[in-house]
């Protein structure tokens, strides 16, 4: 027992030295095997020469999106890049290149991307190099898991929704009270949600209404007390439409809509519907559509209730949409028609004109200009157009997908 405690620290040193020698031997070896920070990054080499280390993104309109990690994300021109080599496998989408619905994109060339000259070359897989591509004739270049979950997949029921929400009020203490208040949401989702894939479908729902009541107080006349009196004003517009793309342009669609306005005695209308569309005039910047549609329309008035209608006609629609810096543009206008009765027809124009102020945060201004042939008569008489001018604040909504 003495022995062994006598040879144990000589025992331990020794196991020390060499636990210390081999480590220092494997050190070199762990770090030739262990890859650098840059290795298997994209390189992009800038007109002036400087080398950028990161990922290649995406290139749209001319506009490379490149990550590098001690700047961030950066947009570059293609005219400022002399040089990229990327290890991912990226899909390019050629000026020439019709994508229509869910088919695999046989004709667009997917691989590493080589960039020189002004020119793309895709690396394929199981083919030869494609021919330089001038990336004036790429405006789209995306990594192929994007490409594939565009194509391939759809969306859930609550992503890739755009639109914006509306809110405004008036409140008035005085002689009479007097309260307003109006607001809208519209939500458009198209799929694929990316500009350079034709549309498959697109789905819209609207909504905007406006409440208000003027108060006359009570008072005492002649000895008479006179009652509270009243003045009560509520218009209300819902609808929902379903678009299904046969080419890039035109479309089938299912529609419905729903329609109160008290100020035109007009209960409820409600519409059931299908027809065509078709997109006339779309650029980055503008978009217009014509629609028509067959459909059952049955209006219920408040004070006439026999007065109620069932009604075959039509909606004919135009929308129309511009966007610019500093303001977005909607319009739509509509021409409602019945068949078994020439003299139930109606008309509404709506007006929203947006101005951006703070990332989702706006301003907007509107209008609701509707016409309604057929209201029942009633004490007092019935107007038959109905003028709404709201303005309020909006909120953008940017879903991603």
């Amino acid at each position: 027992m003495i022995r062994s405690d006598y040879r144990s620290p000589a025992r331990a040193l020794r196991l020390c030295v060499l636990f210390i020698f081999a480590a220092r031997l494997a050190a070199p070896c762990a770090a030739q095997s262990k890859p650098g920070a840059d290795a298997g990054a994209d390189v992009l080499v800038l007109s002036n020469g400087d080398t950028l280390h990161g990922k290649f993104v995406s290139a749209i309109d001319g506009k490379v999106t490149f990550h590098s990690d001690p700047l961030g994300d950066l947009s570059i021109p293609w005219e400022k890049i002399k040089d990229l080599r990327t290890g991912q496998k990226f899909a390019i989408i050629d000026k020439s290149v019709k994508l229509k619905g869910k088919h695999e994109p046989k004709q667009v060339p997917i691989g590493t991307l080589d960039v020189a000259d002004a020119a793309v070359t895709v690396h394929r897989e199981a083919a030869p190099p494609t021919a330089p591509i001038p990336v004036k004739n790429a405006p789209y270049v995306v990594d192929e898991p994007t490409l594939n979950k565009q194509i391939f997949h759809e969306p859930g029921f609550f992503s890739a929704w755009n639109g914006a929400a509306t809110a405004g009020a008036t409140l008035v203490k005085a002689t009479q009270n007097q309260y307003t208040f109006s607001g809208g949401l519209g939500l458009v989702r198209v799929v694929p949600t990316v500009p350079w894939l034709n549309p498959r479908n697109r789905t819209s729902a609207n909504f905007s209404g406006s409440y208000g009541k003027i108060t006359e107080p009570a008072y005492i006349s002649a000895g008479v007390r006179v009652p509270e009196v009243d003045t009560k004003t509520a218009i209300y517009h819902i609808d929902g439409e379903r678009d299904a793309y046969f080419s890039p342009r035109v479309y089938v669609l299912a529609m419905t809509m729903f329609d109160h306005n008290f100020a035109q005695n007009l209960q409820l209308q409600q519409i059931y519907g299908g027809g065509l569309g078709w997109t006339f005039l779309k650029t980055e910047k503008q978009e217009a559509d014509l629609k028509g549609t067959i459909q059952y329309e049955k209006q219920h008035f408040i004070t006439a209730a026999t007065d109620s209608q069932d009604l075959i006609g039509s909606t004919f629609a135009l929308s129309y949409i511009a966007q610019a810096k500093l303001f977005t543009f909607t319009q739509e206008l509509g021409y409602i028609p019945a068949y078994n009765n020439l003299h139930a027809y109606s008309v509404a124009e709506t007006n929203v004109l947006t101005f951006p102020t703070y990332k989702n945060l706006g301003f907007s201004v509107g209008t609701l200009d509707s016409y309604l042939n057929n209201p029942p008569s009633a004490l007092p008489p019935t107007k038959r157009n109905s003028f709404q001018f709201t303005m309020g604040l909006s909120y953008a909504i940017k879903s991603k997908y």
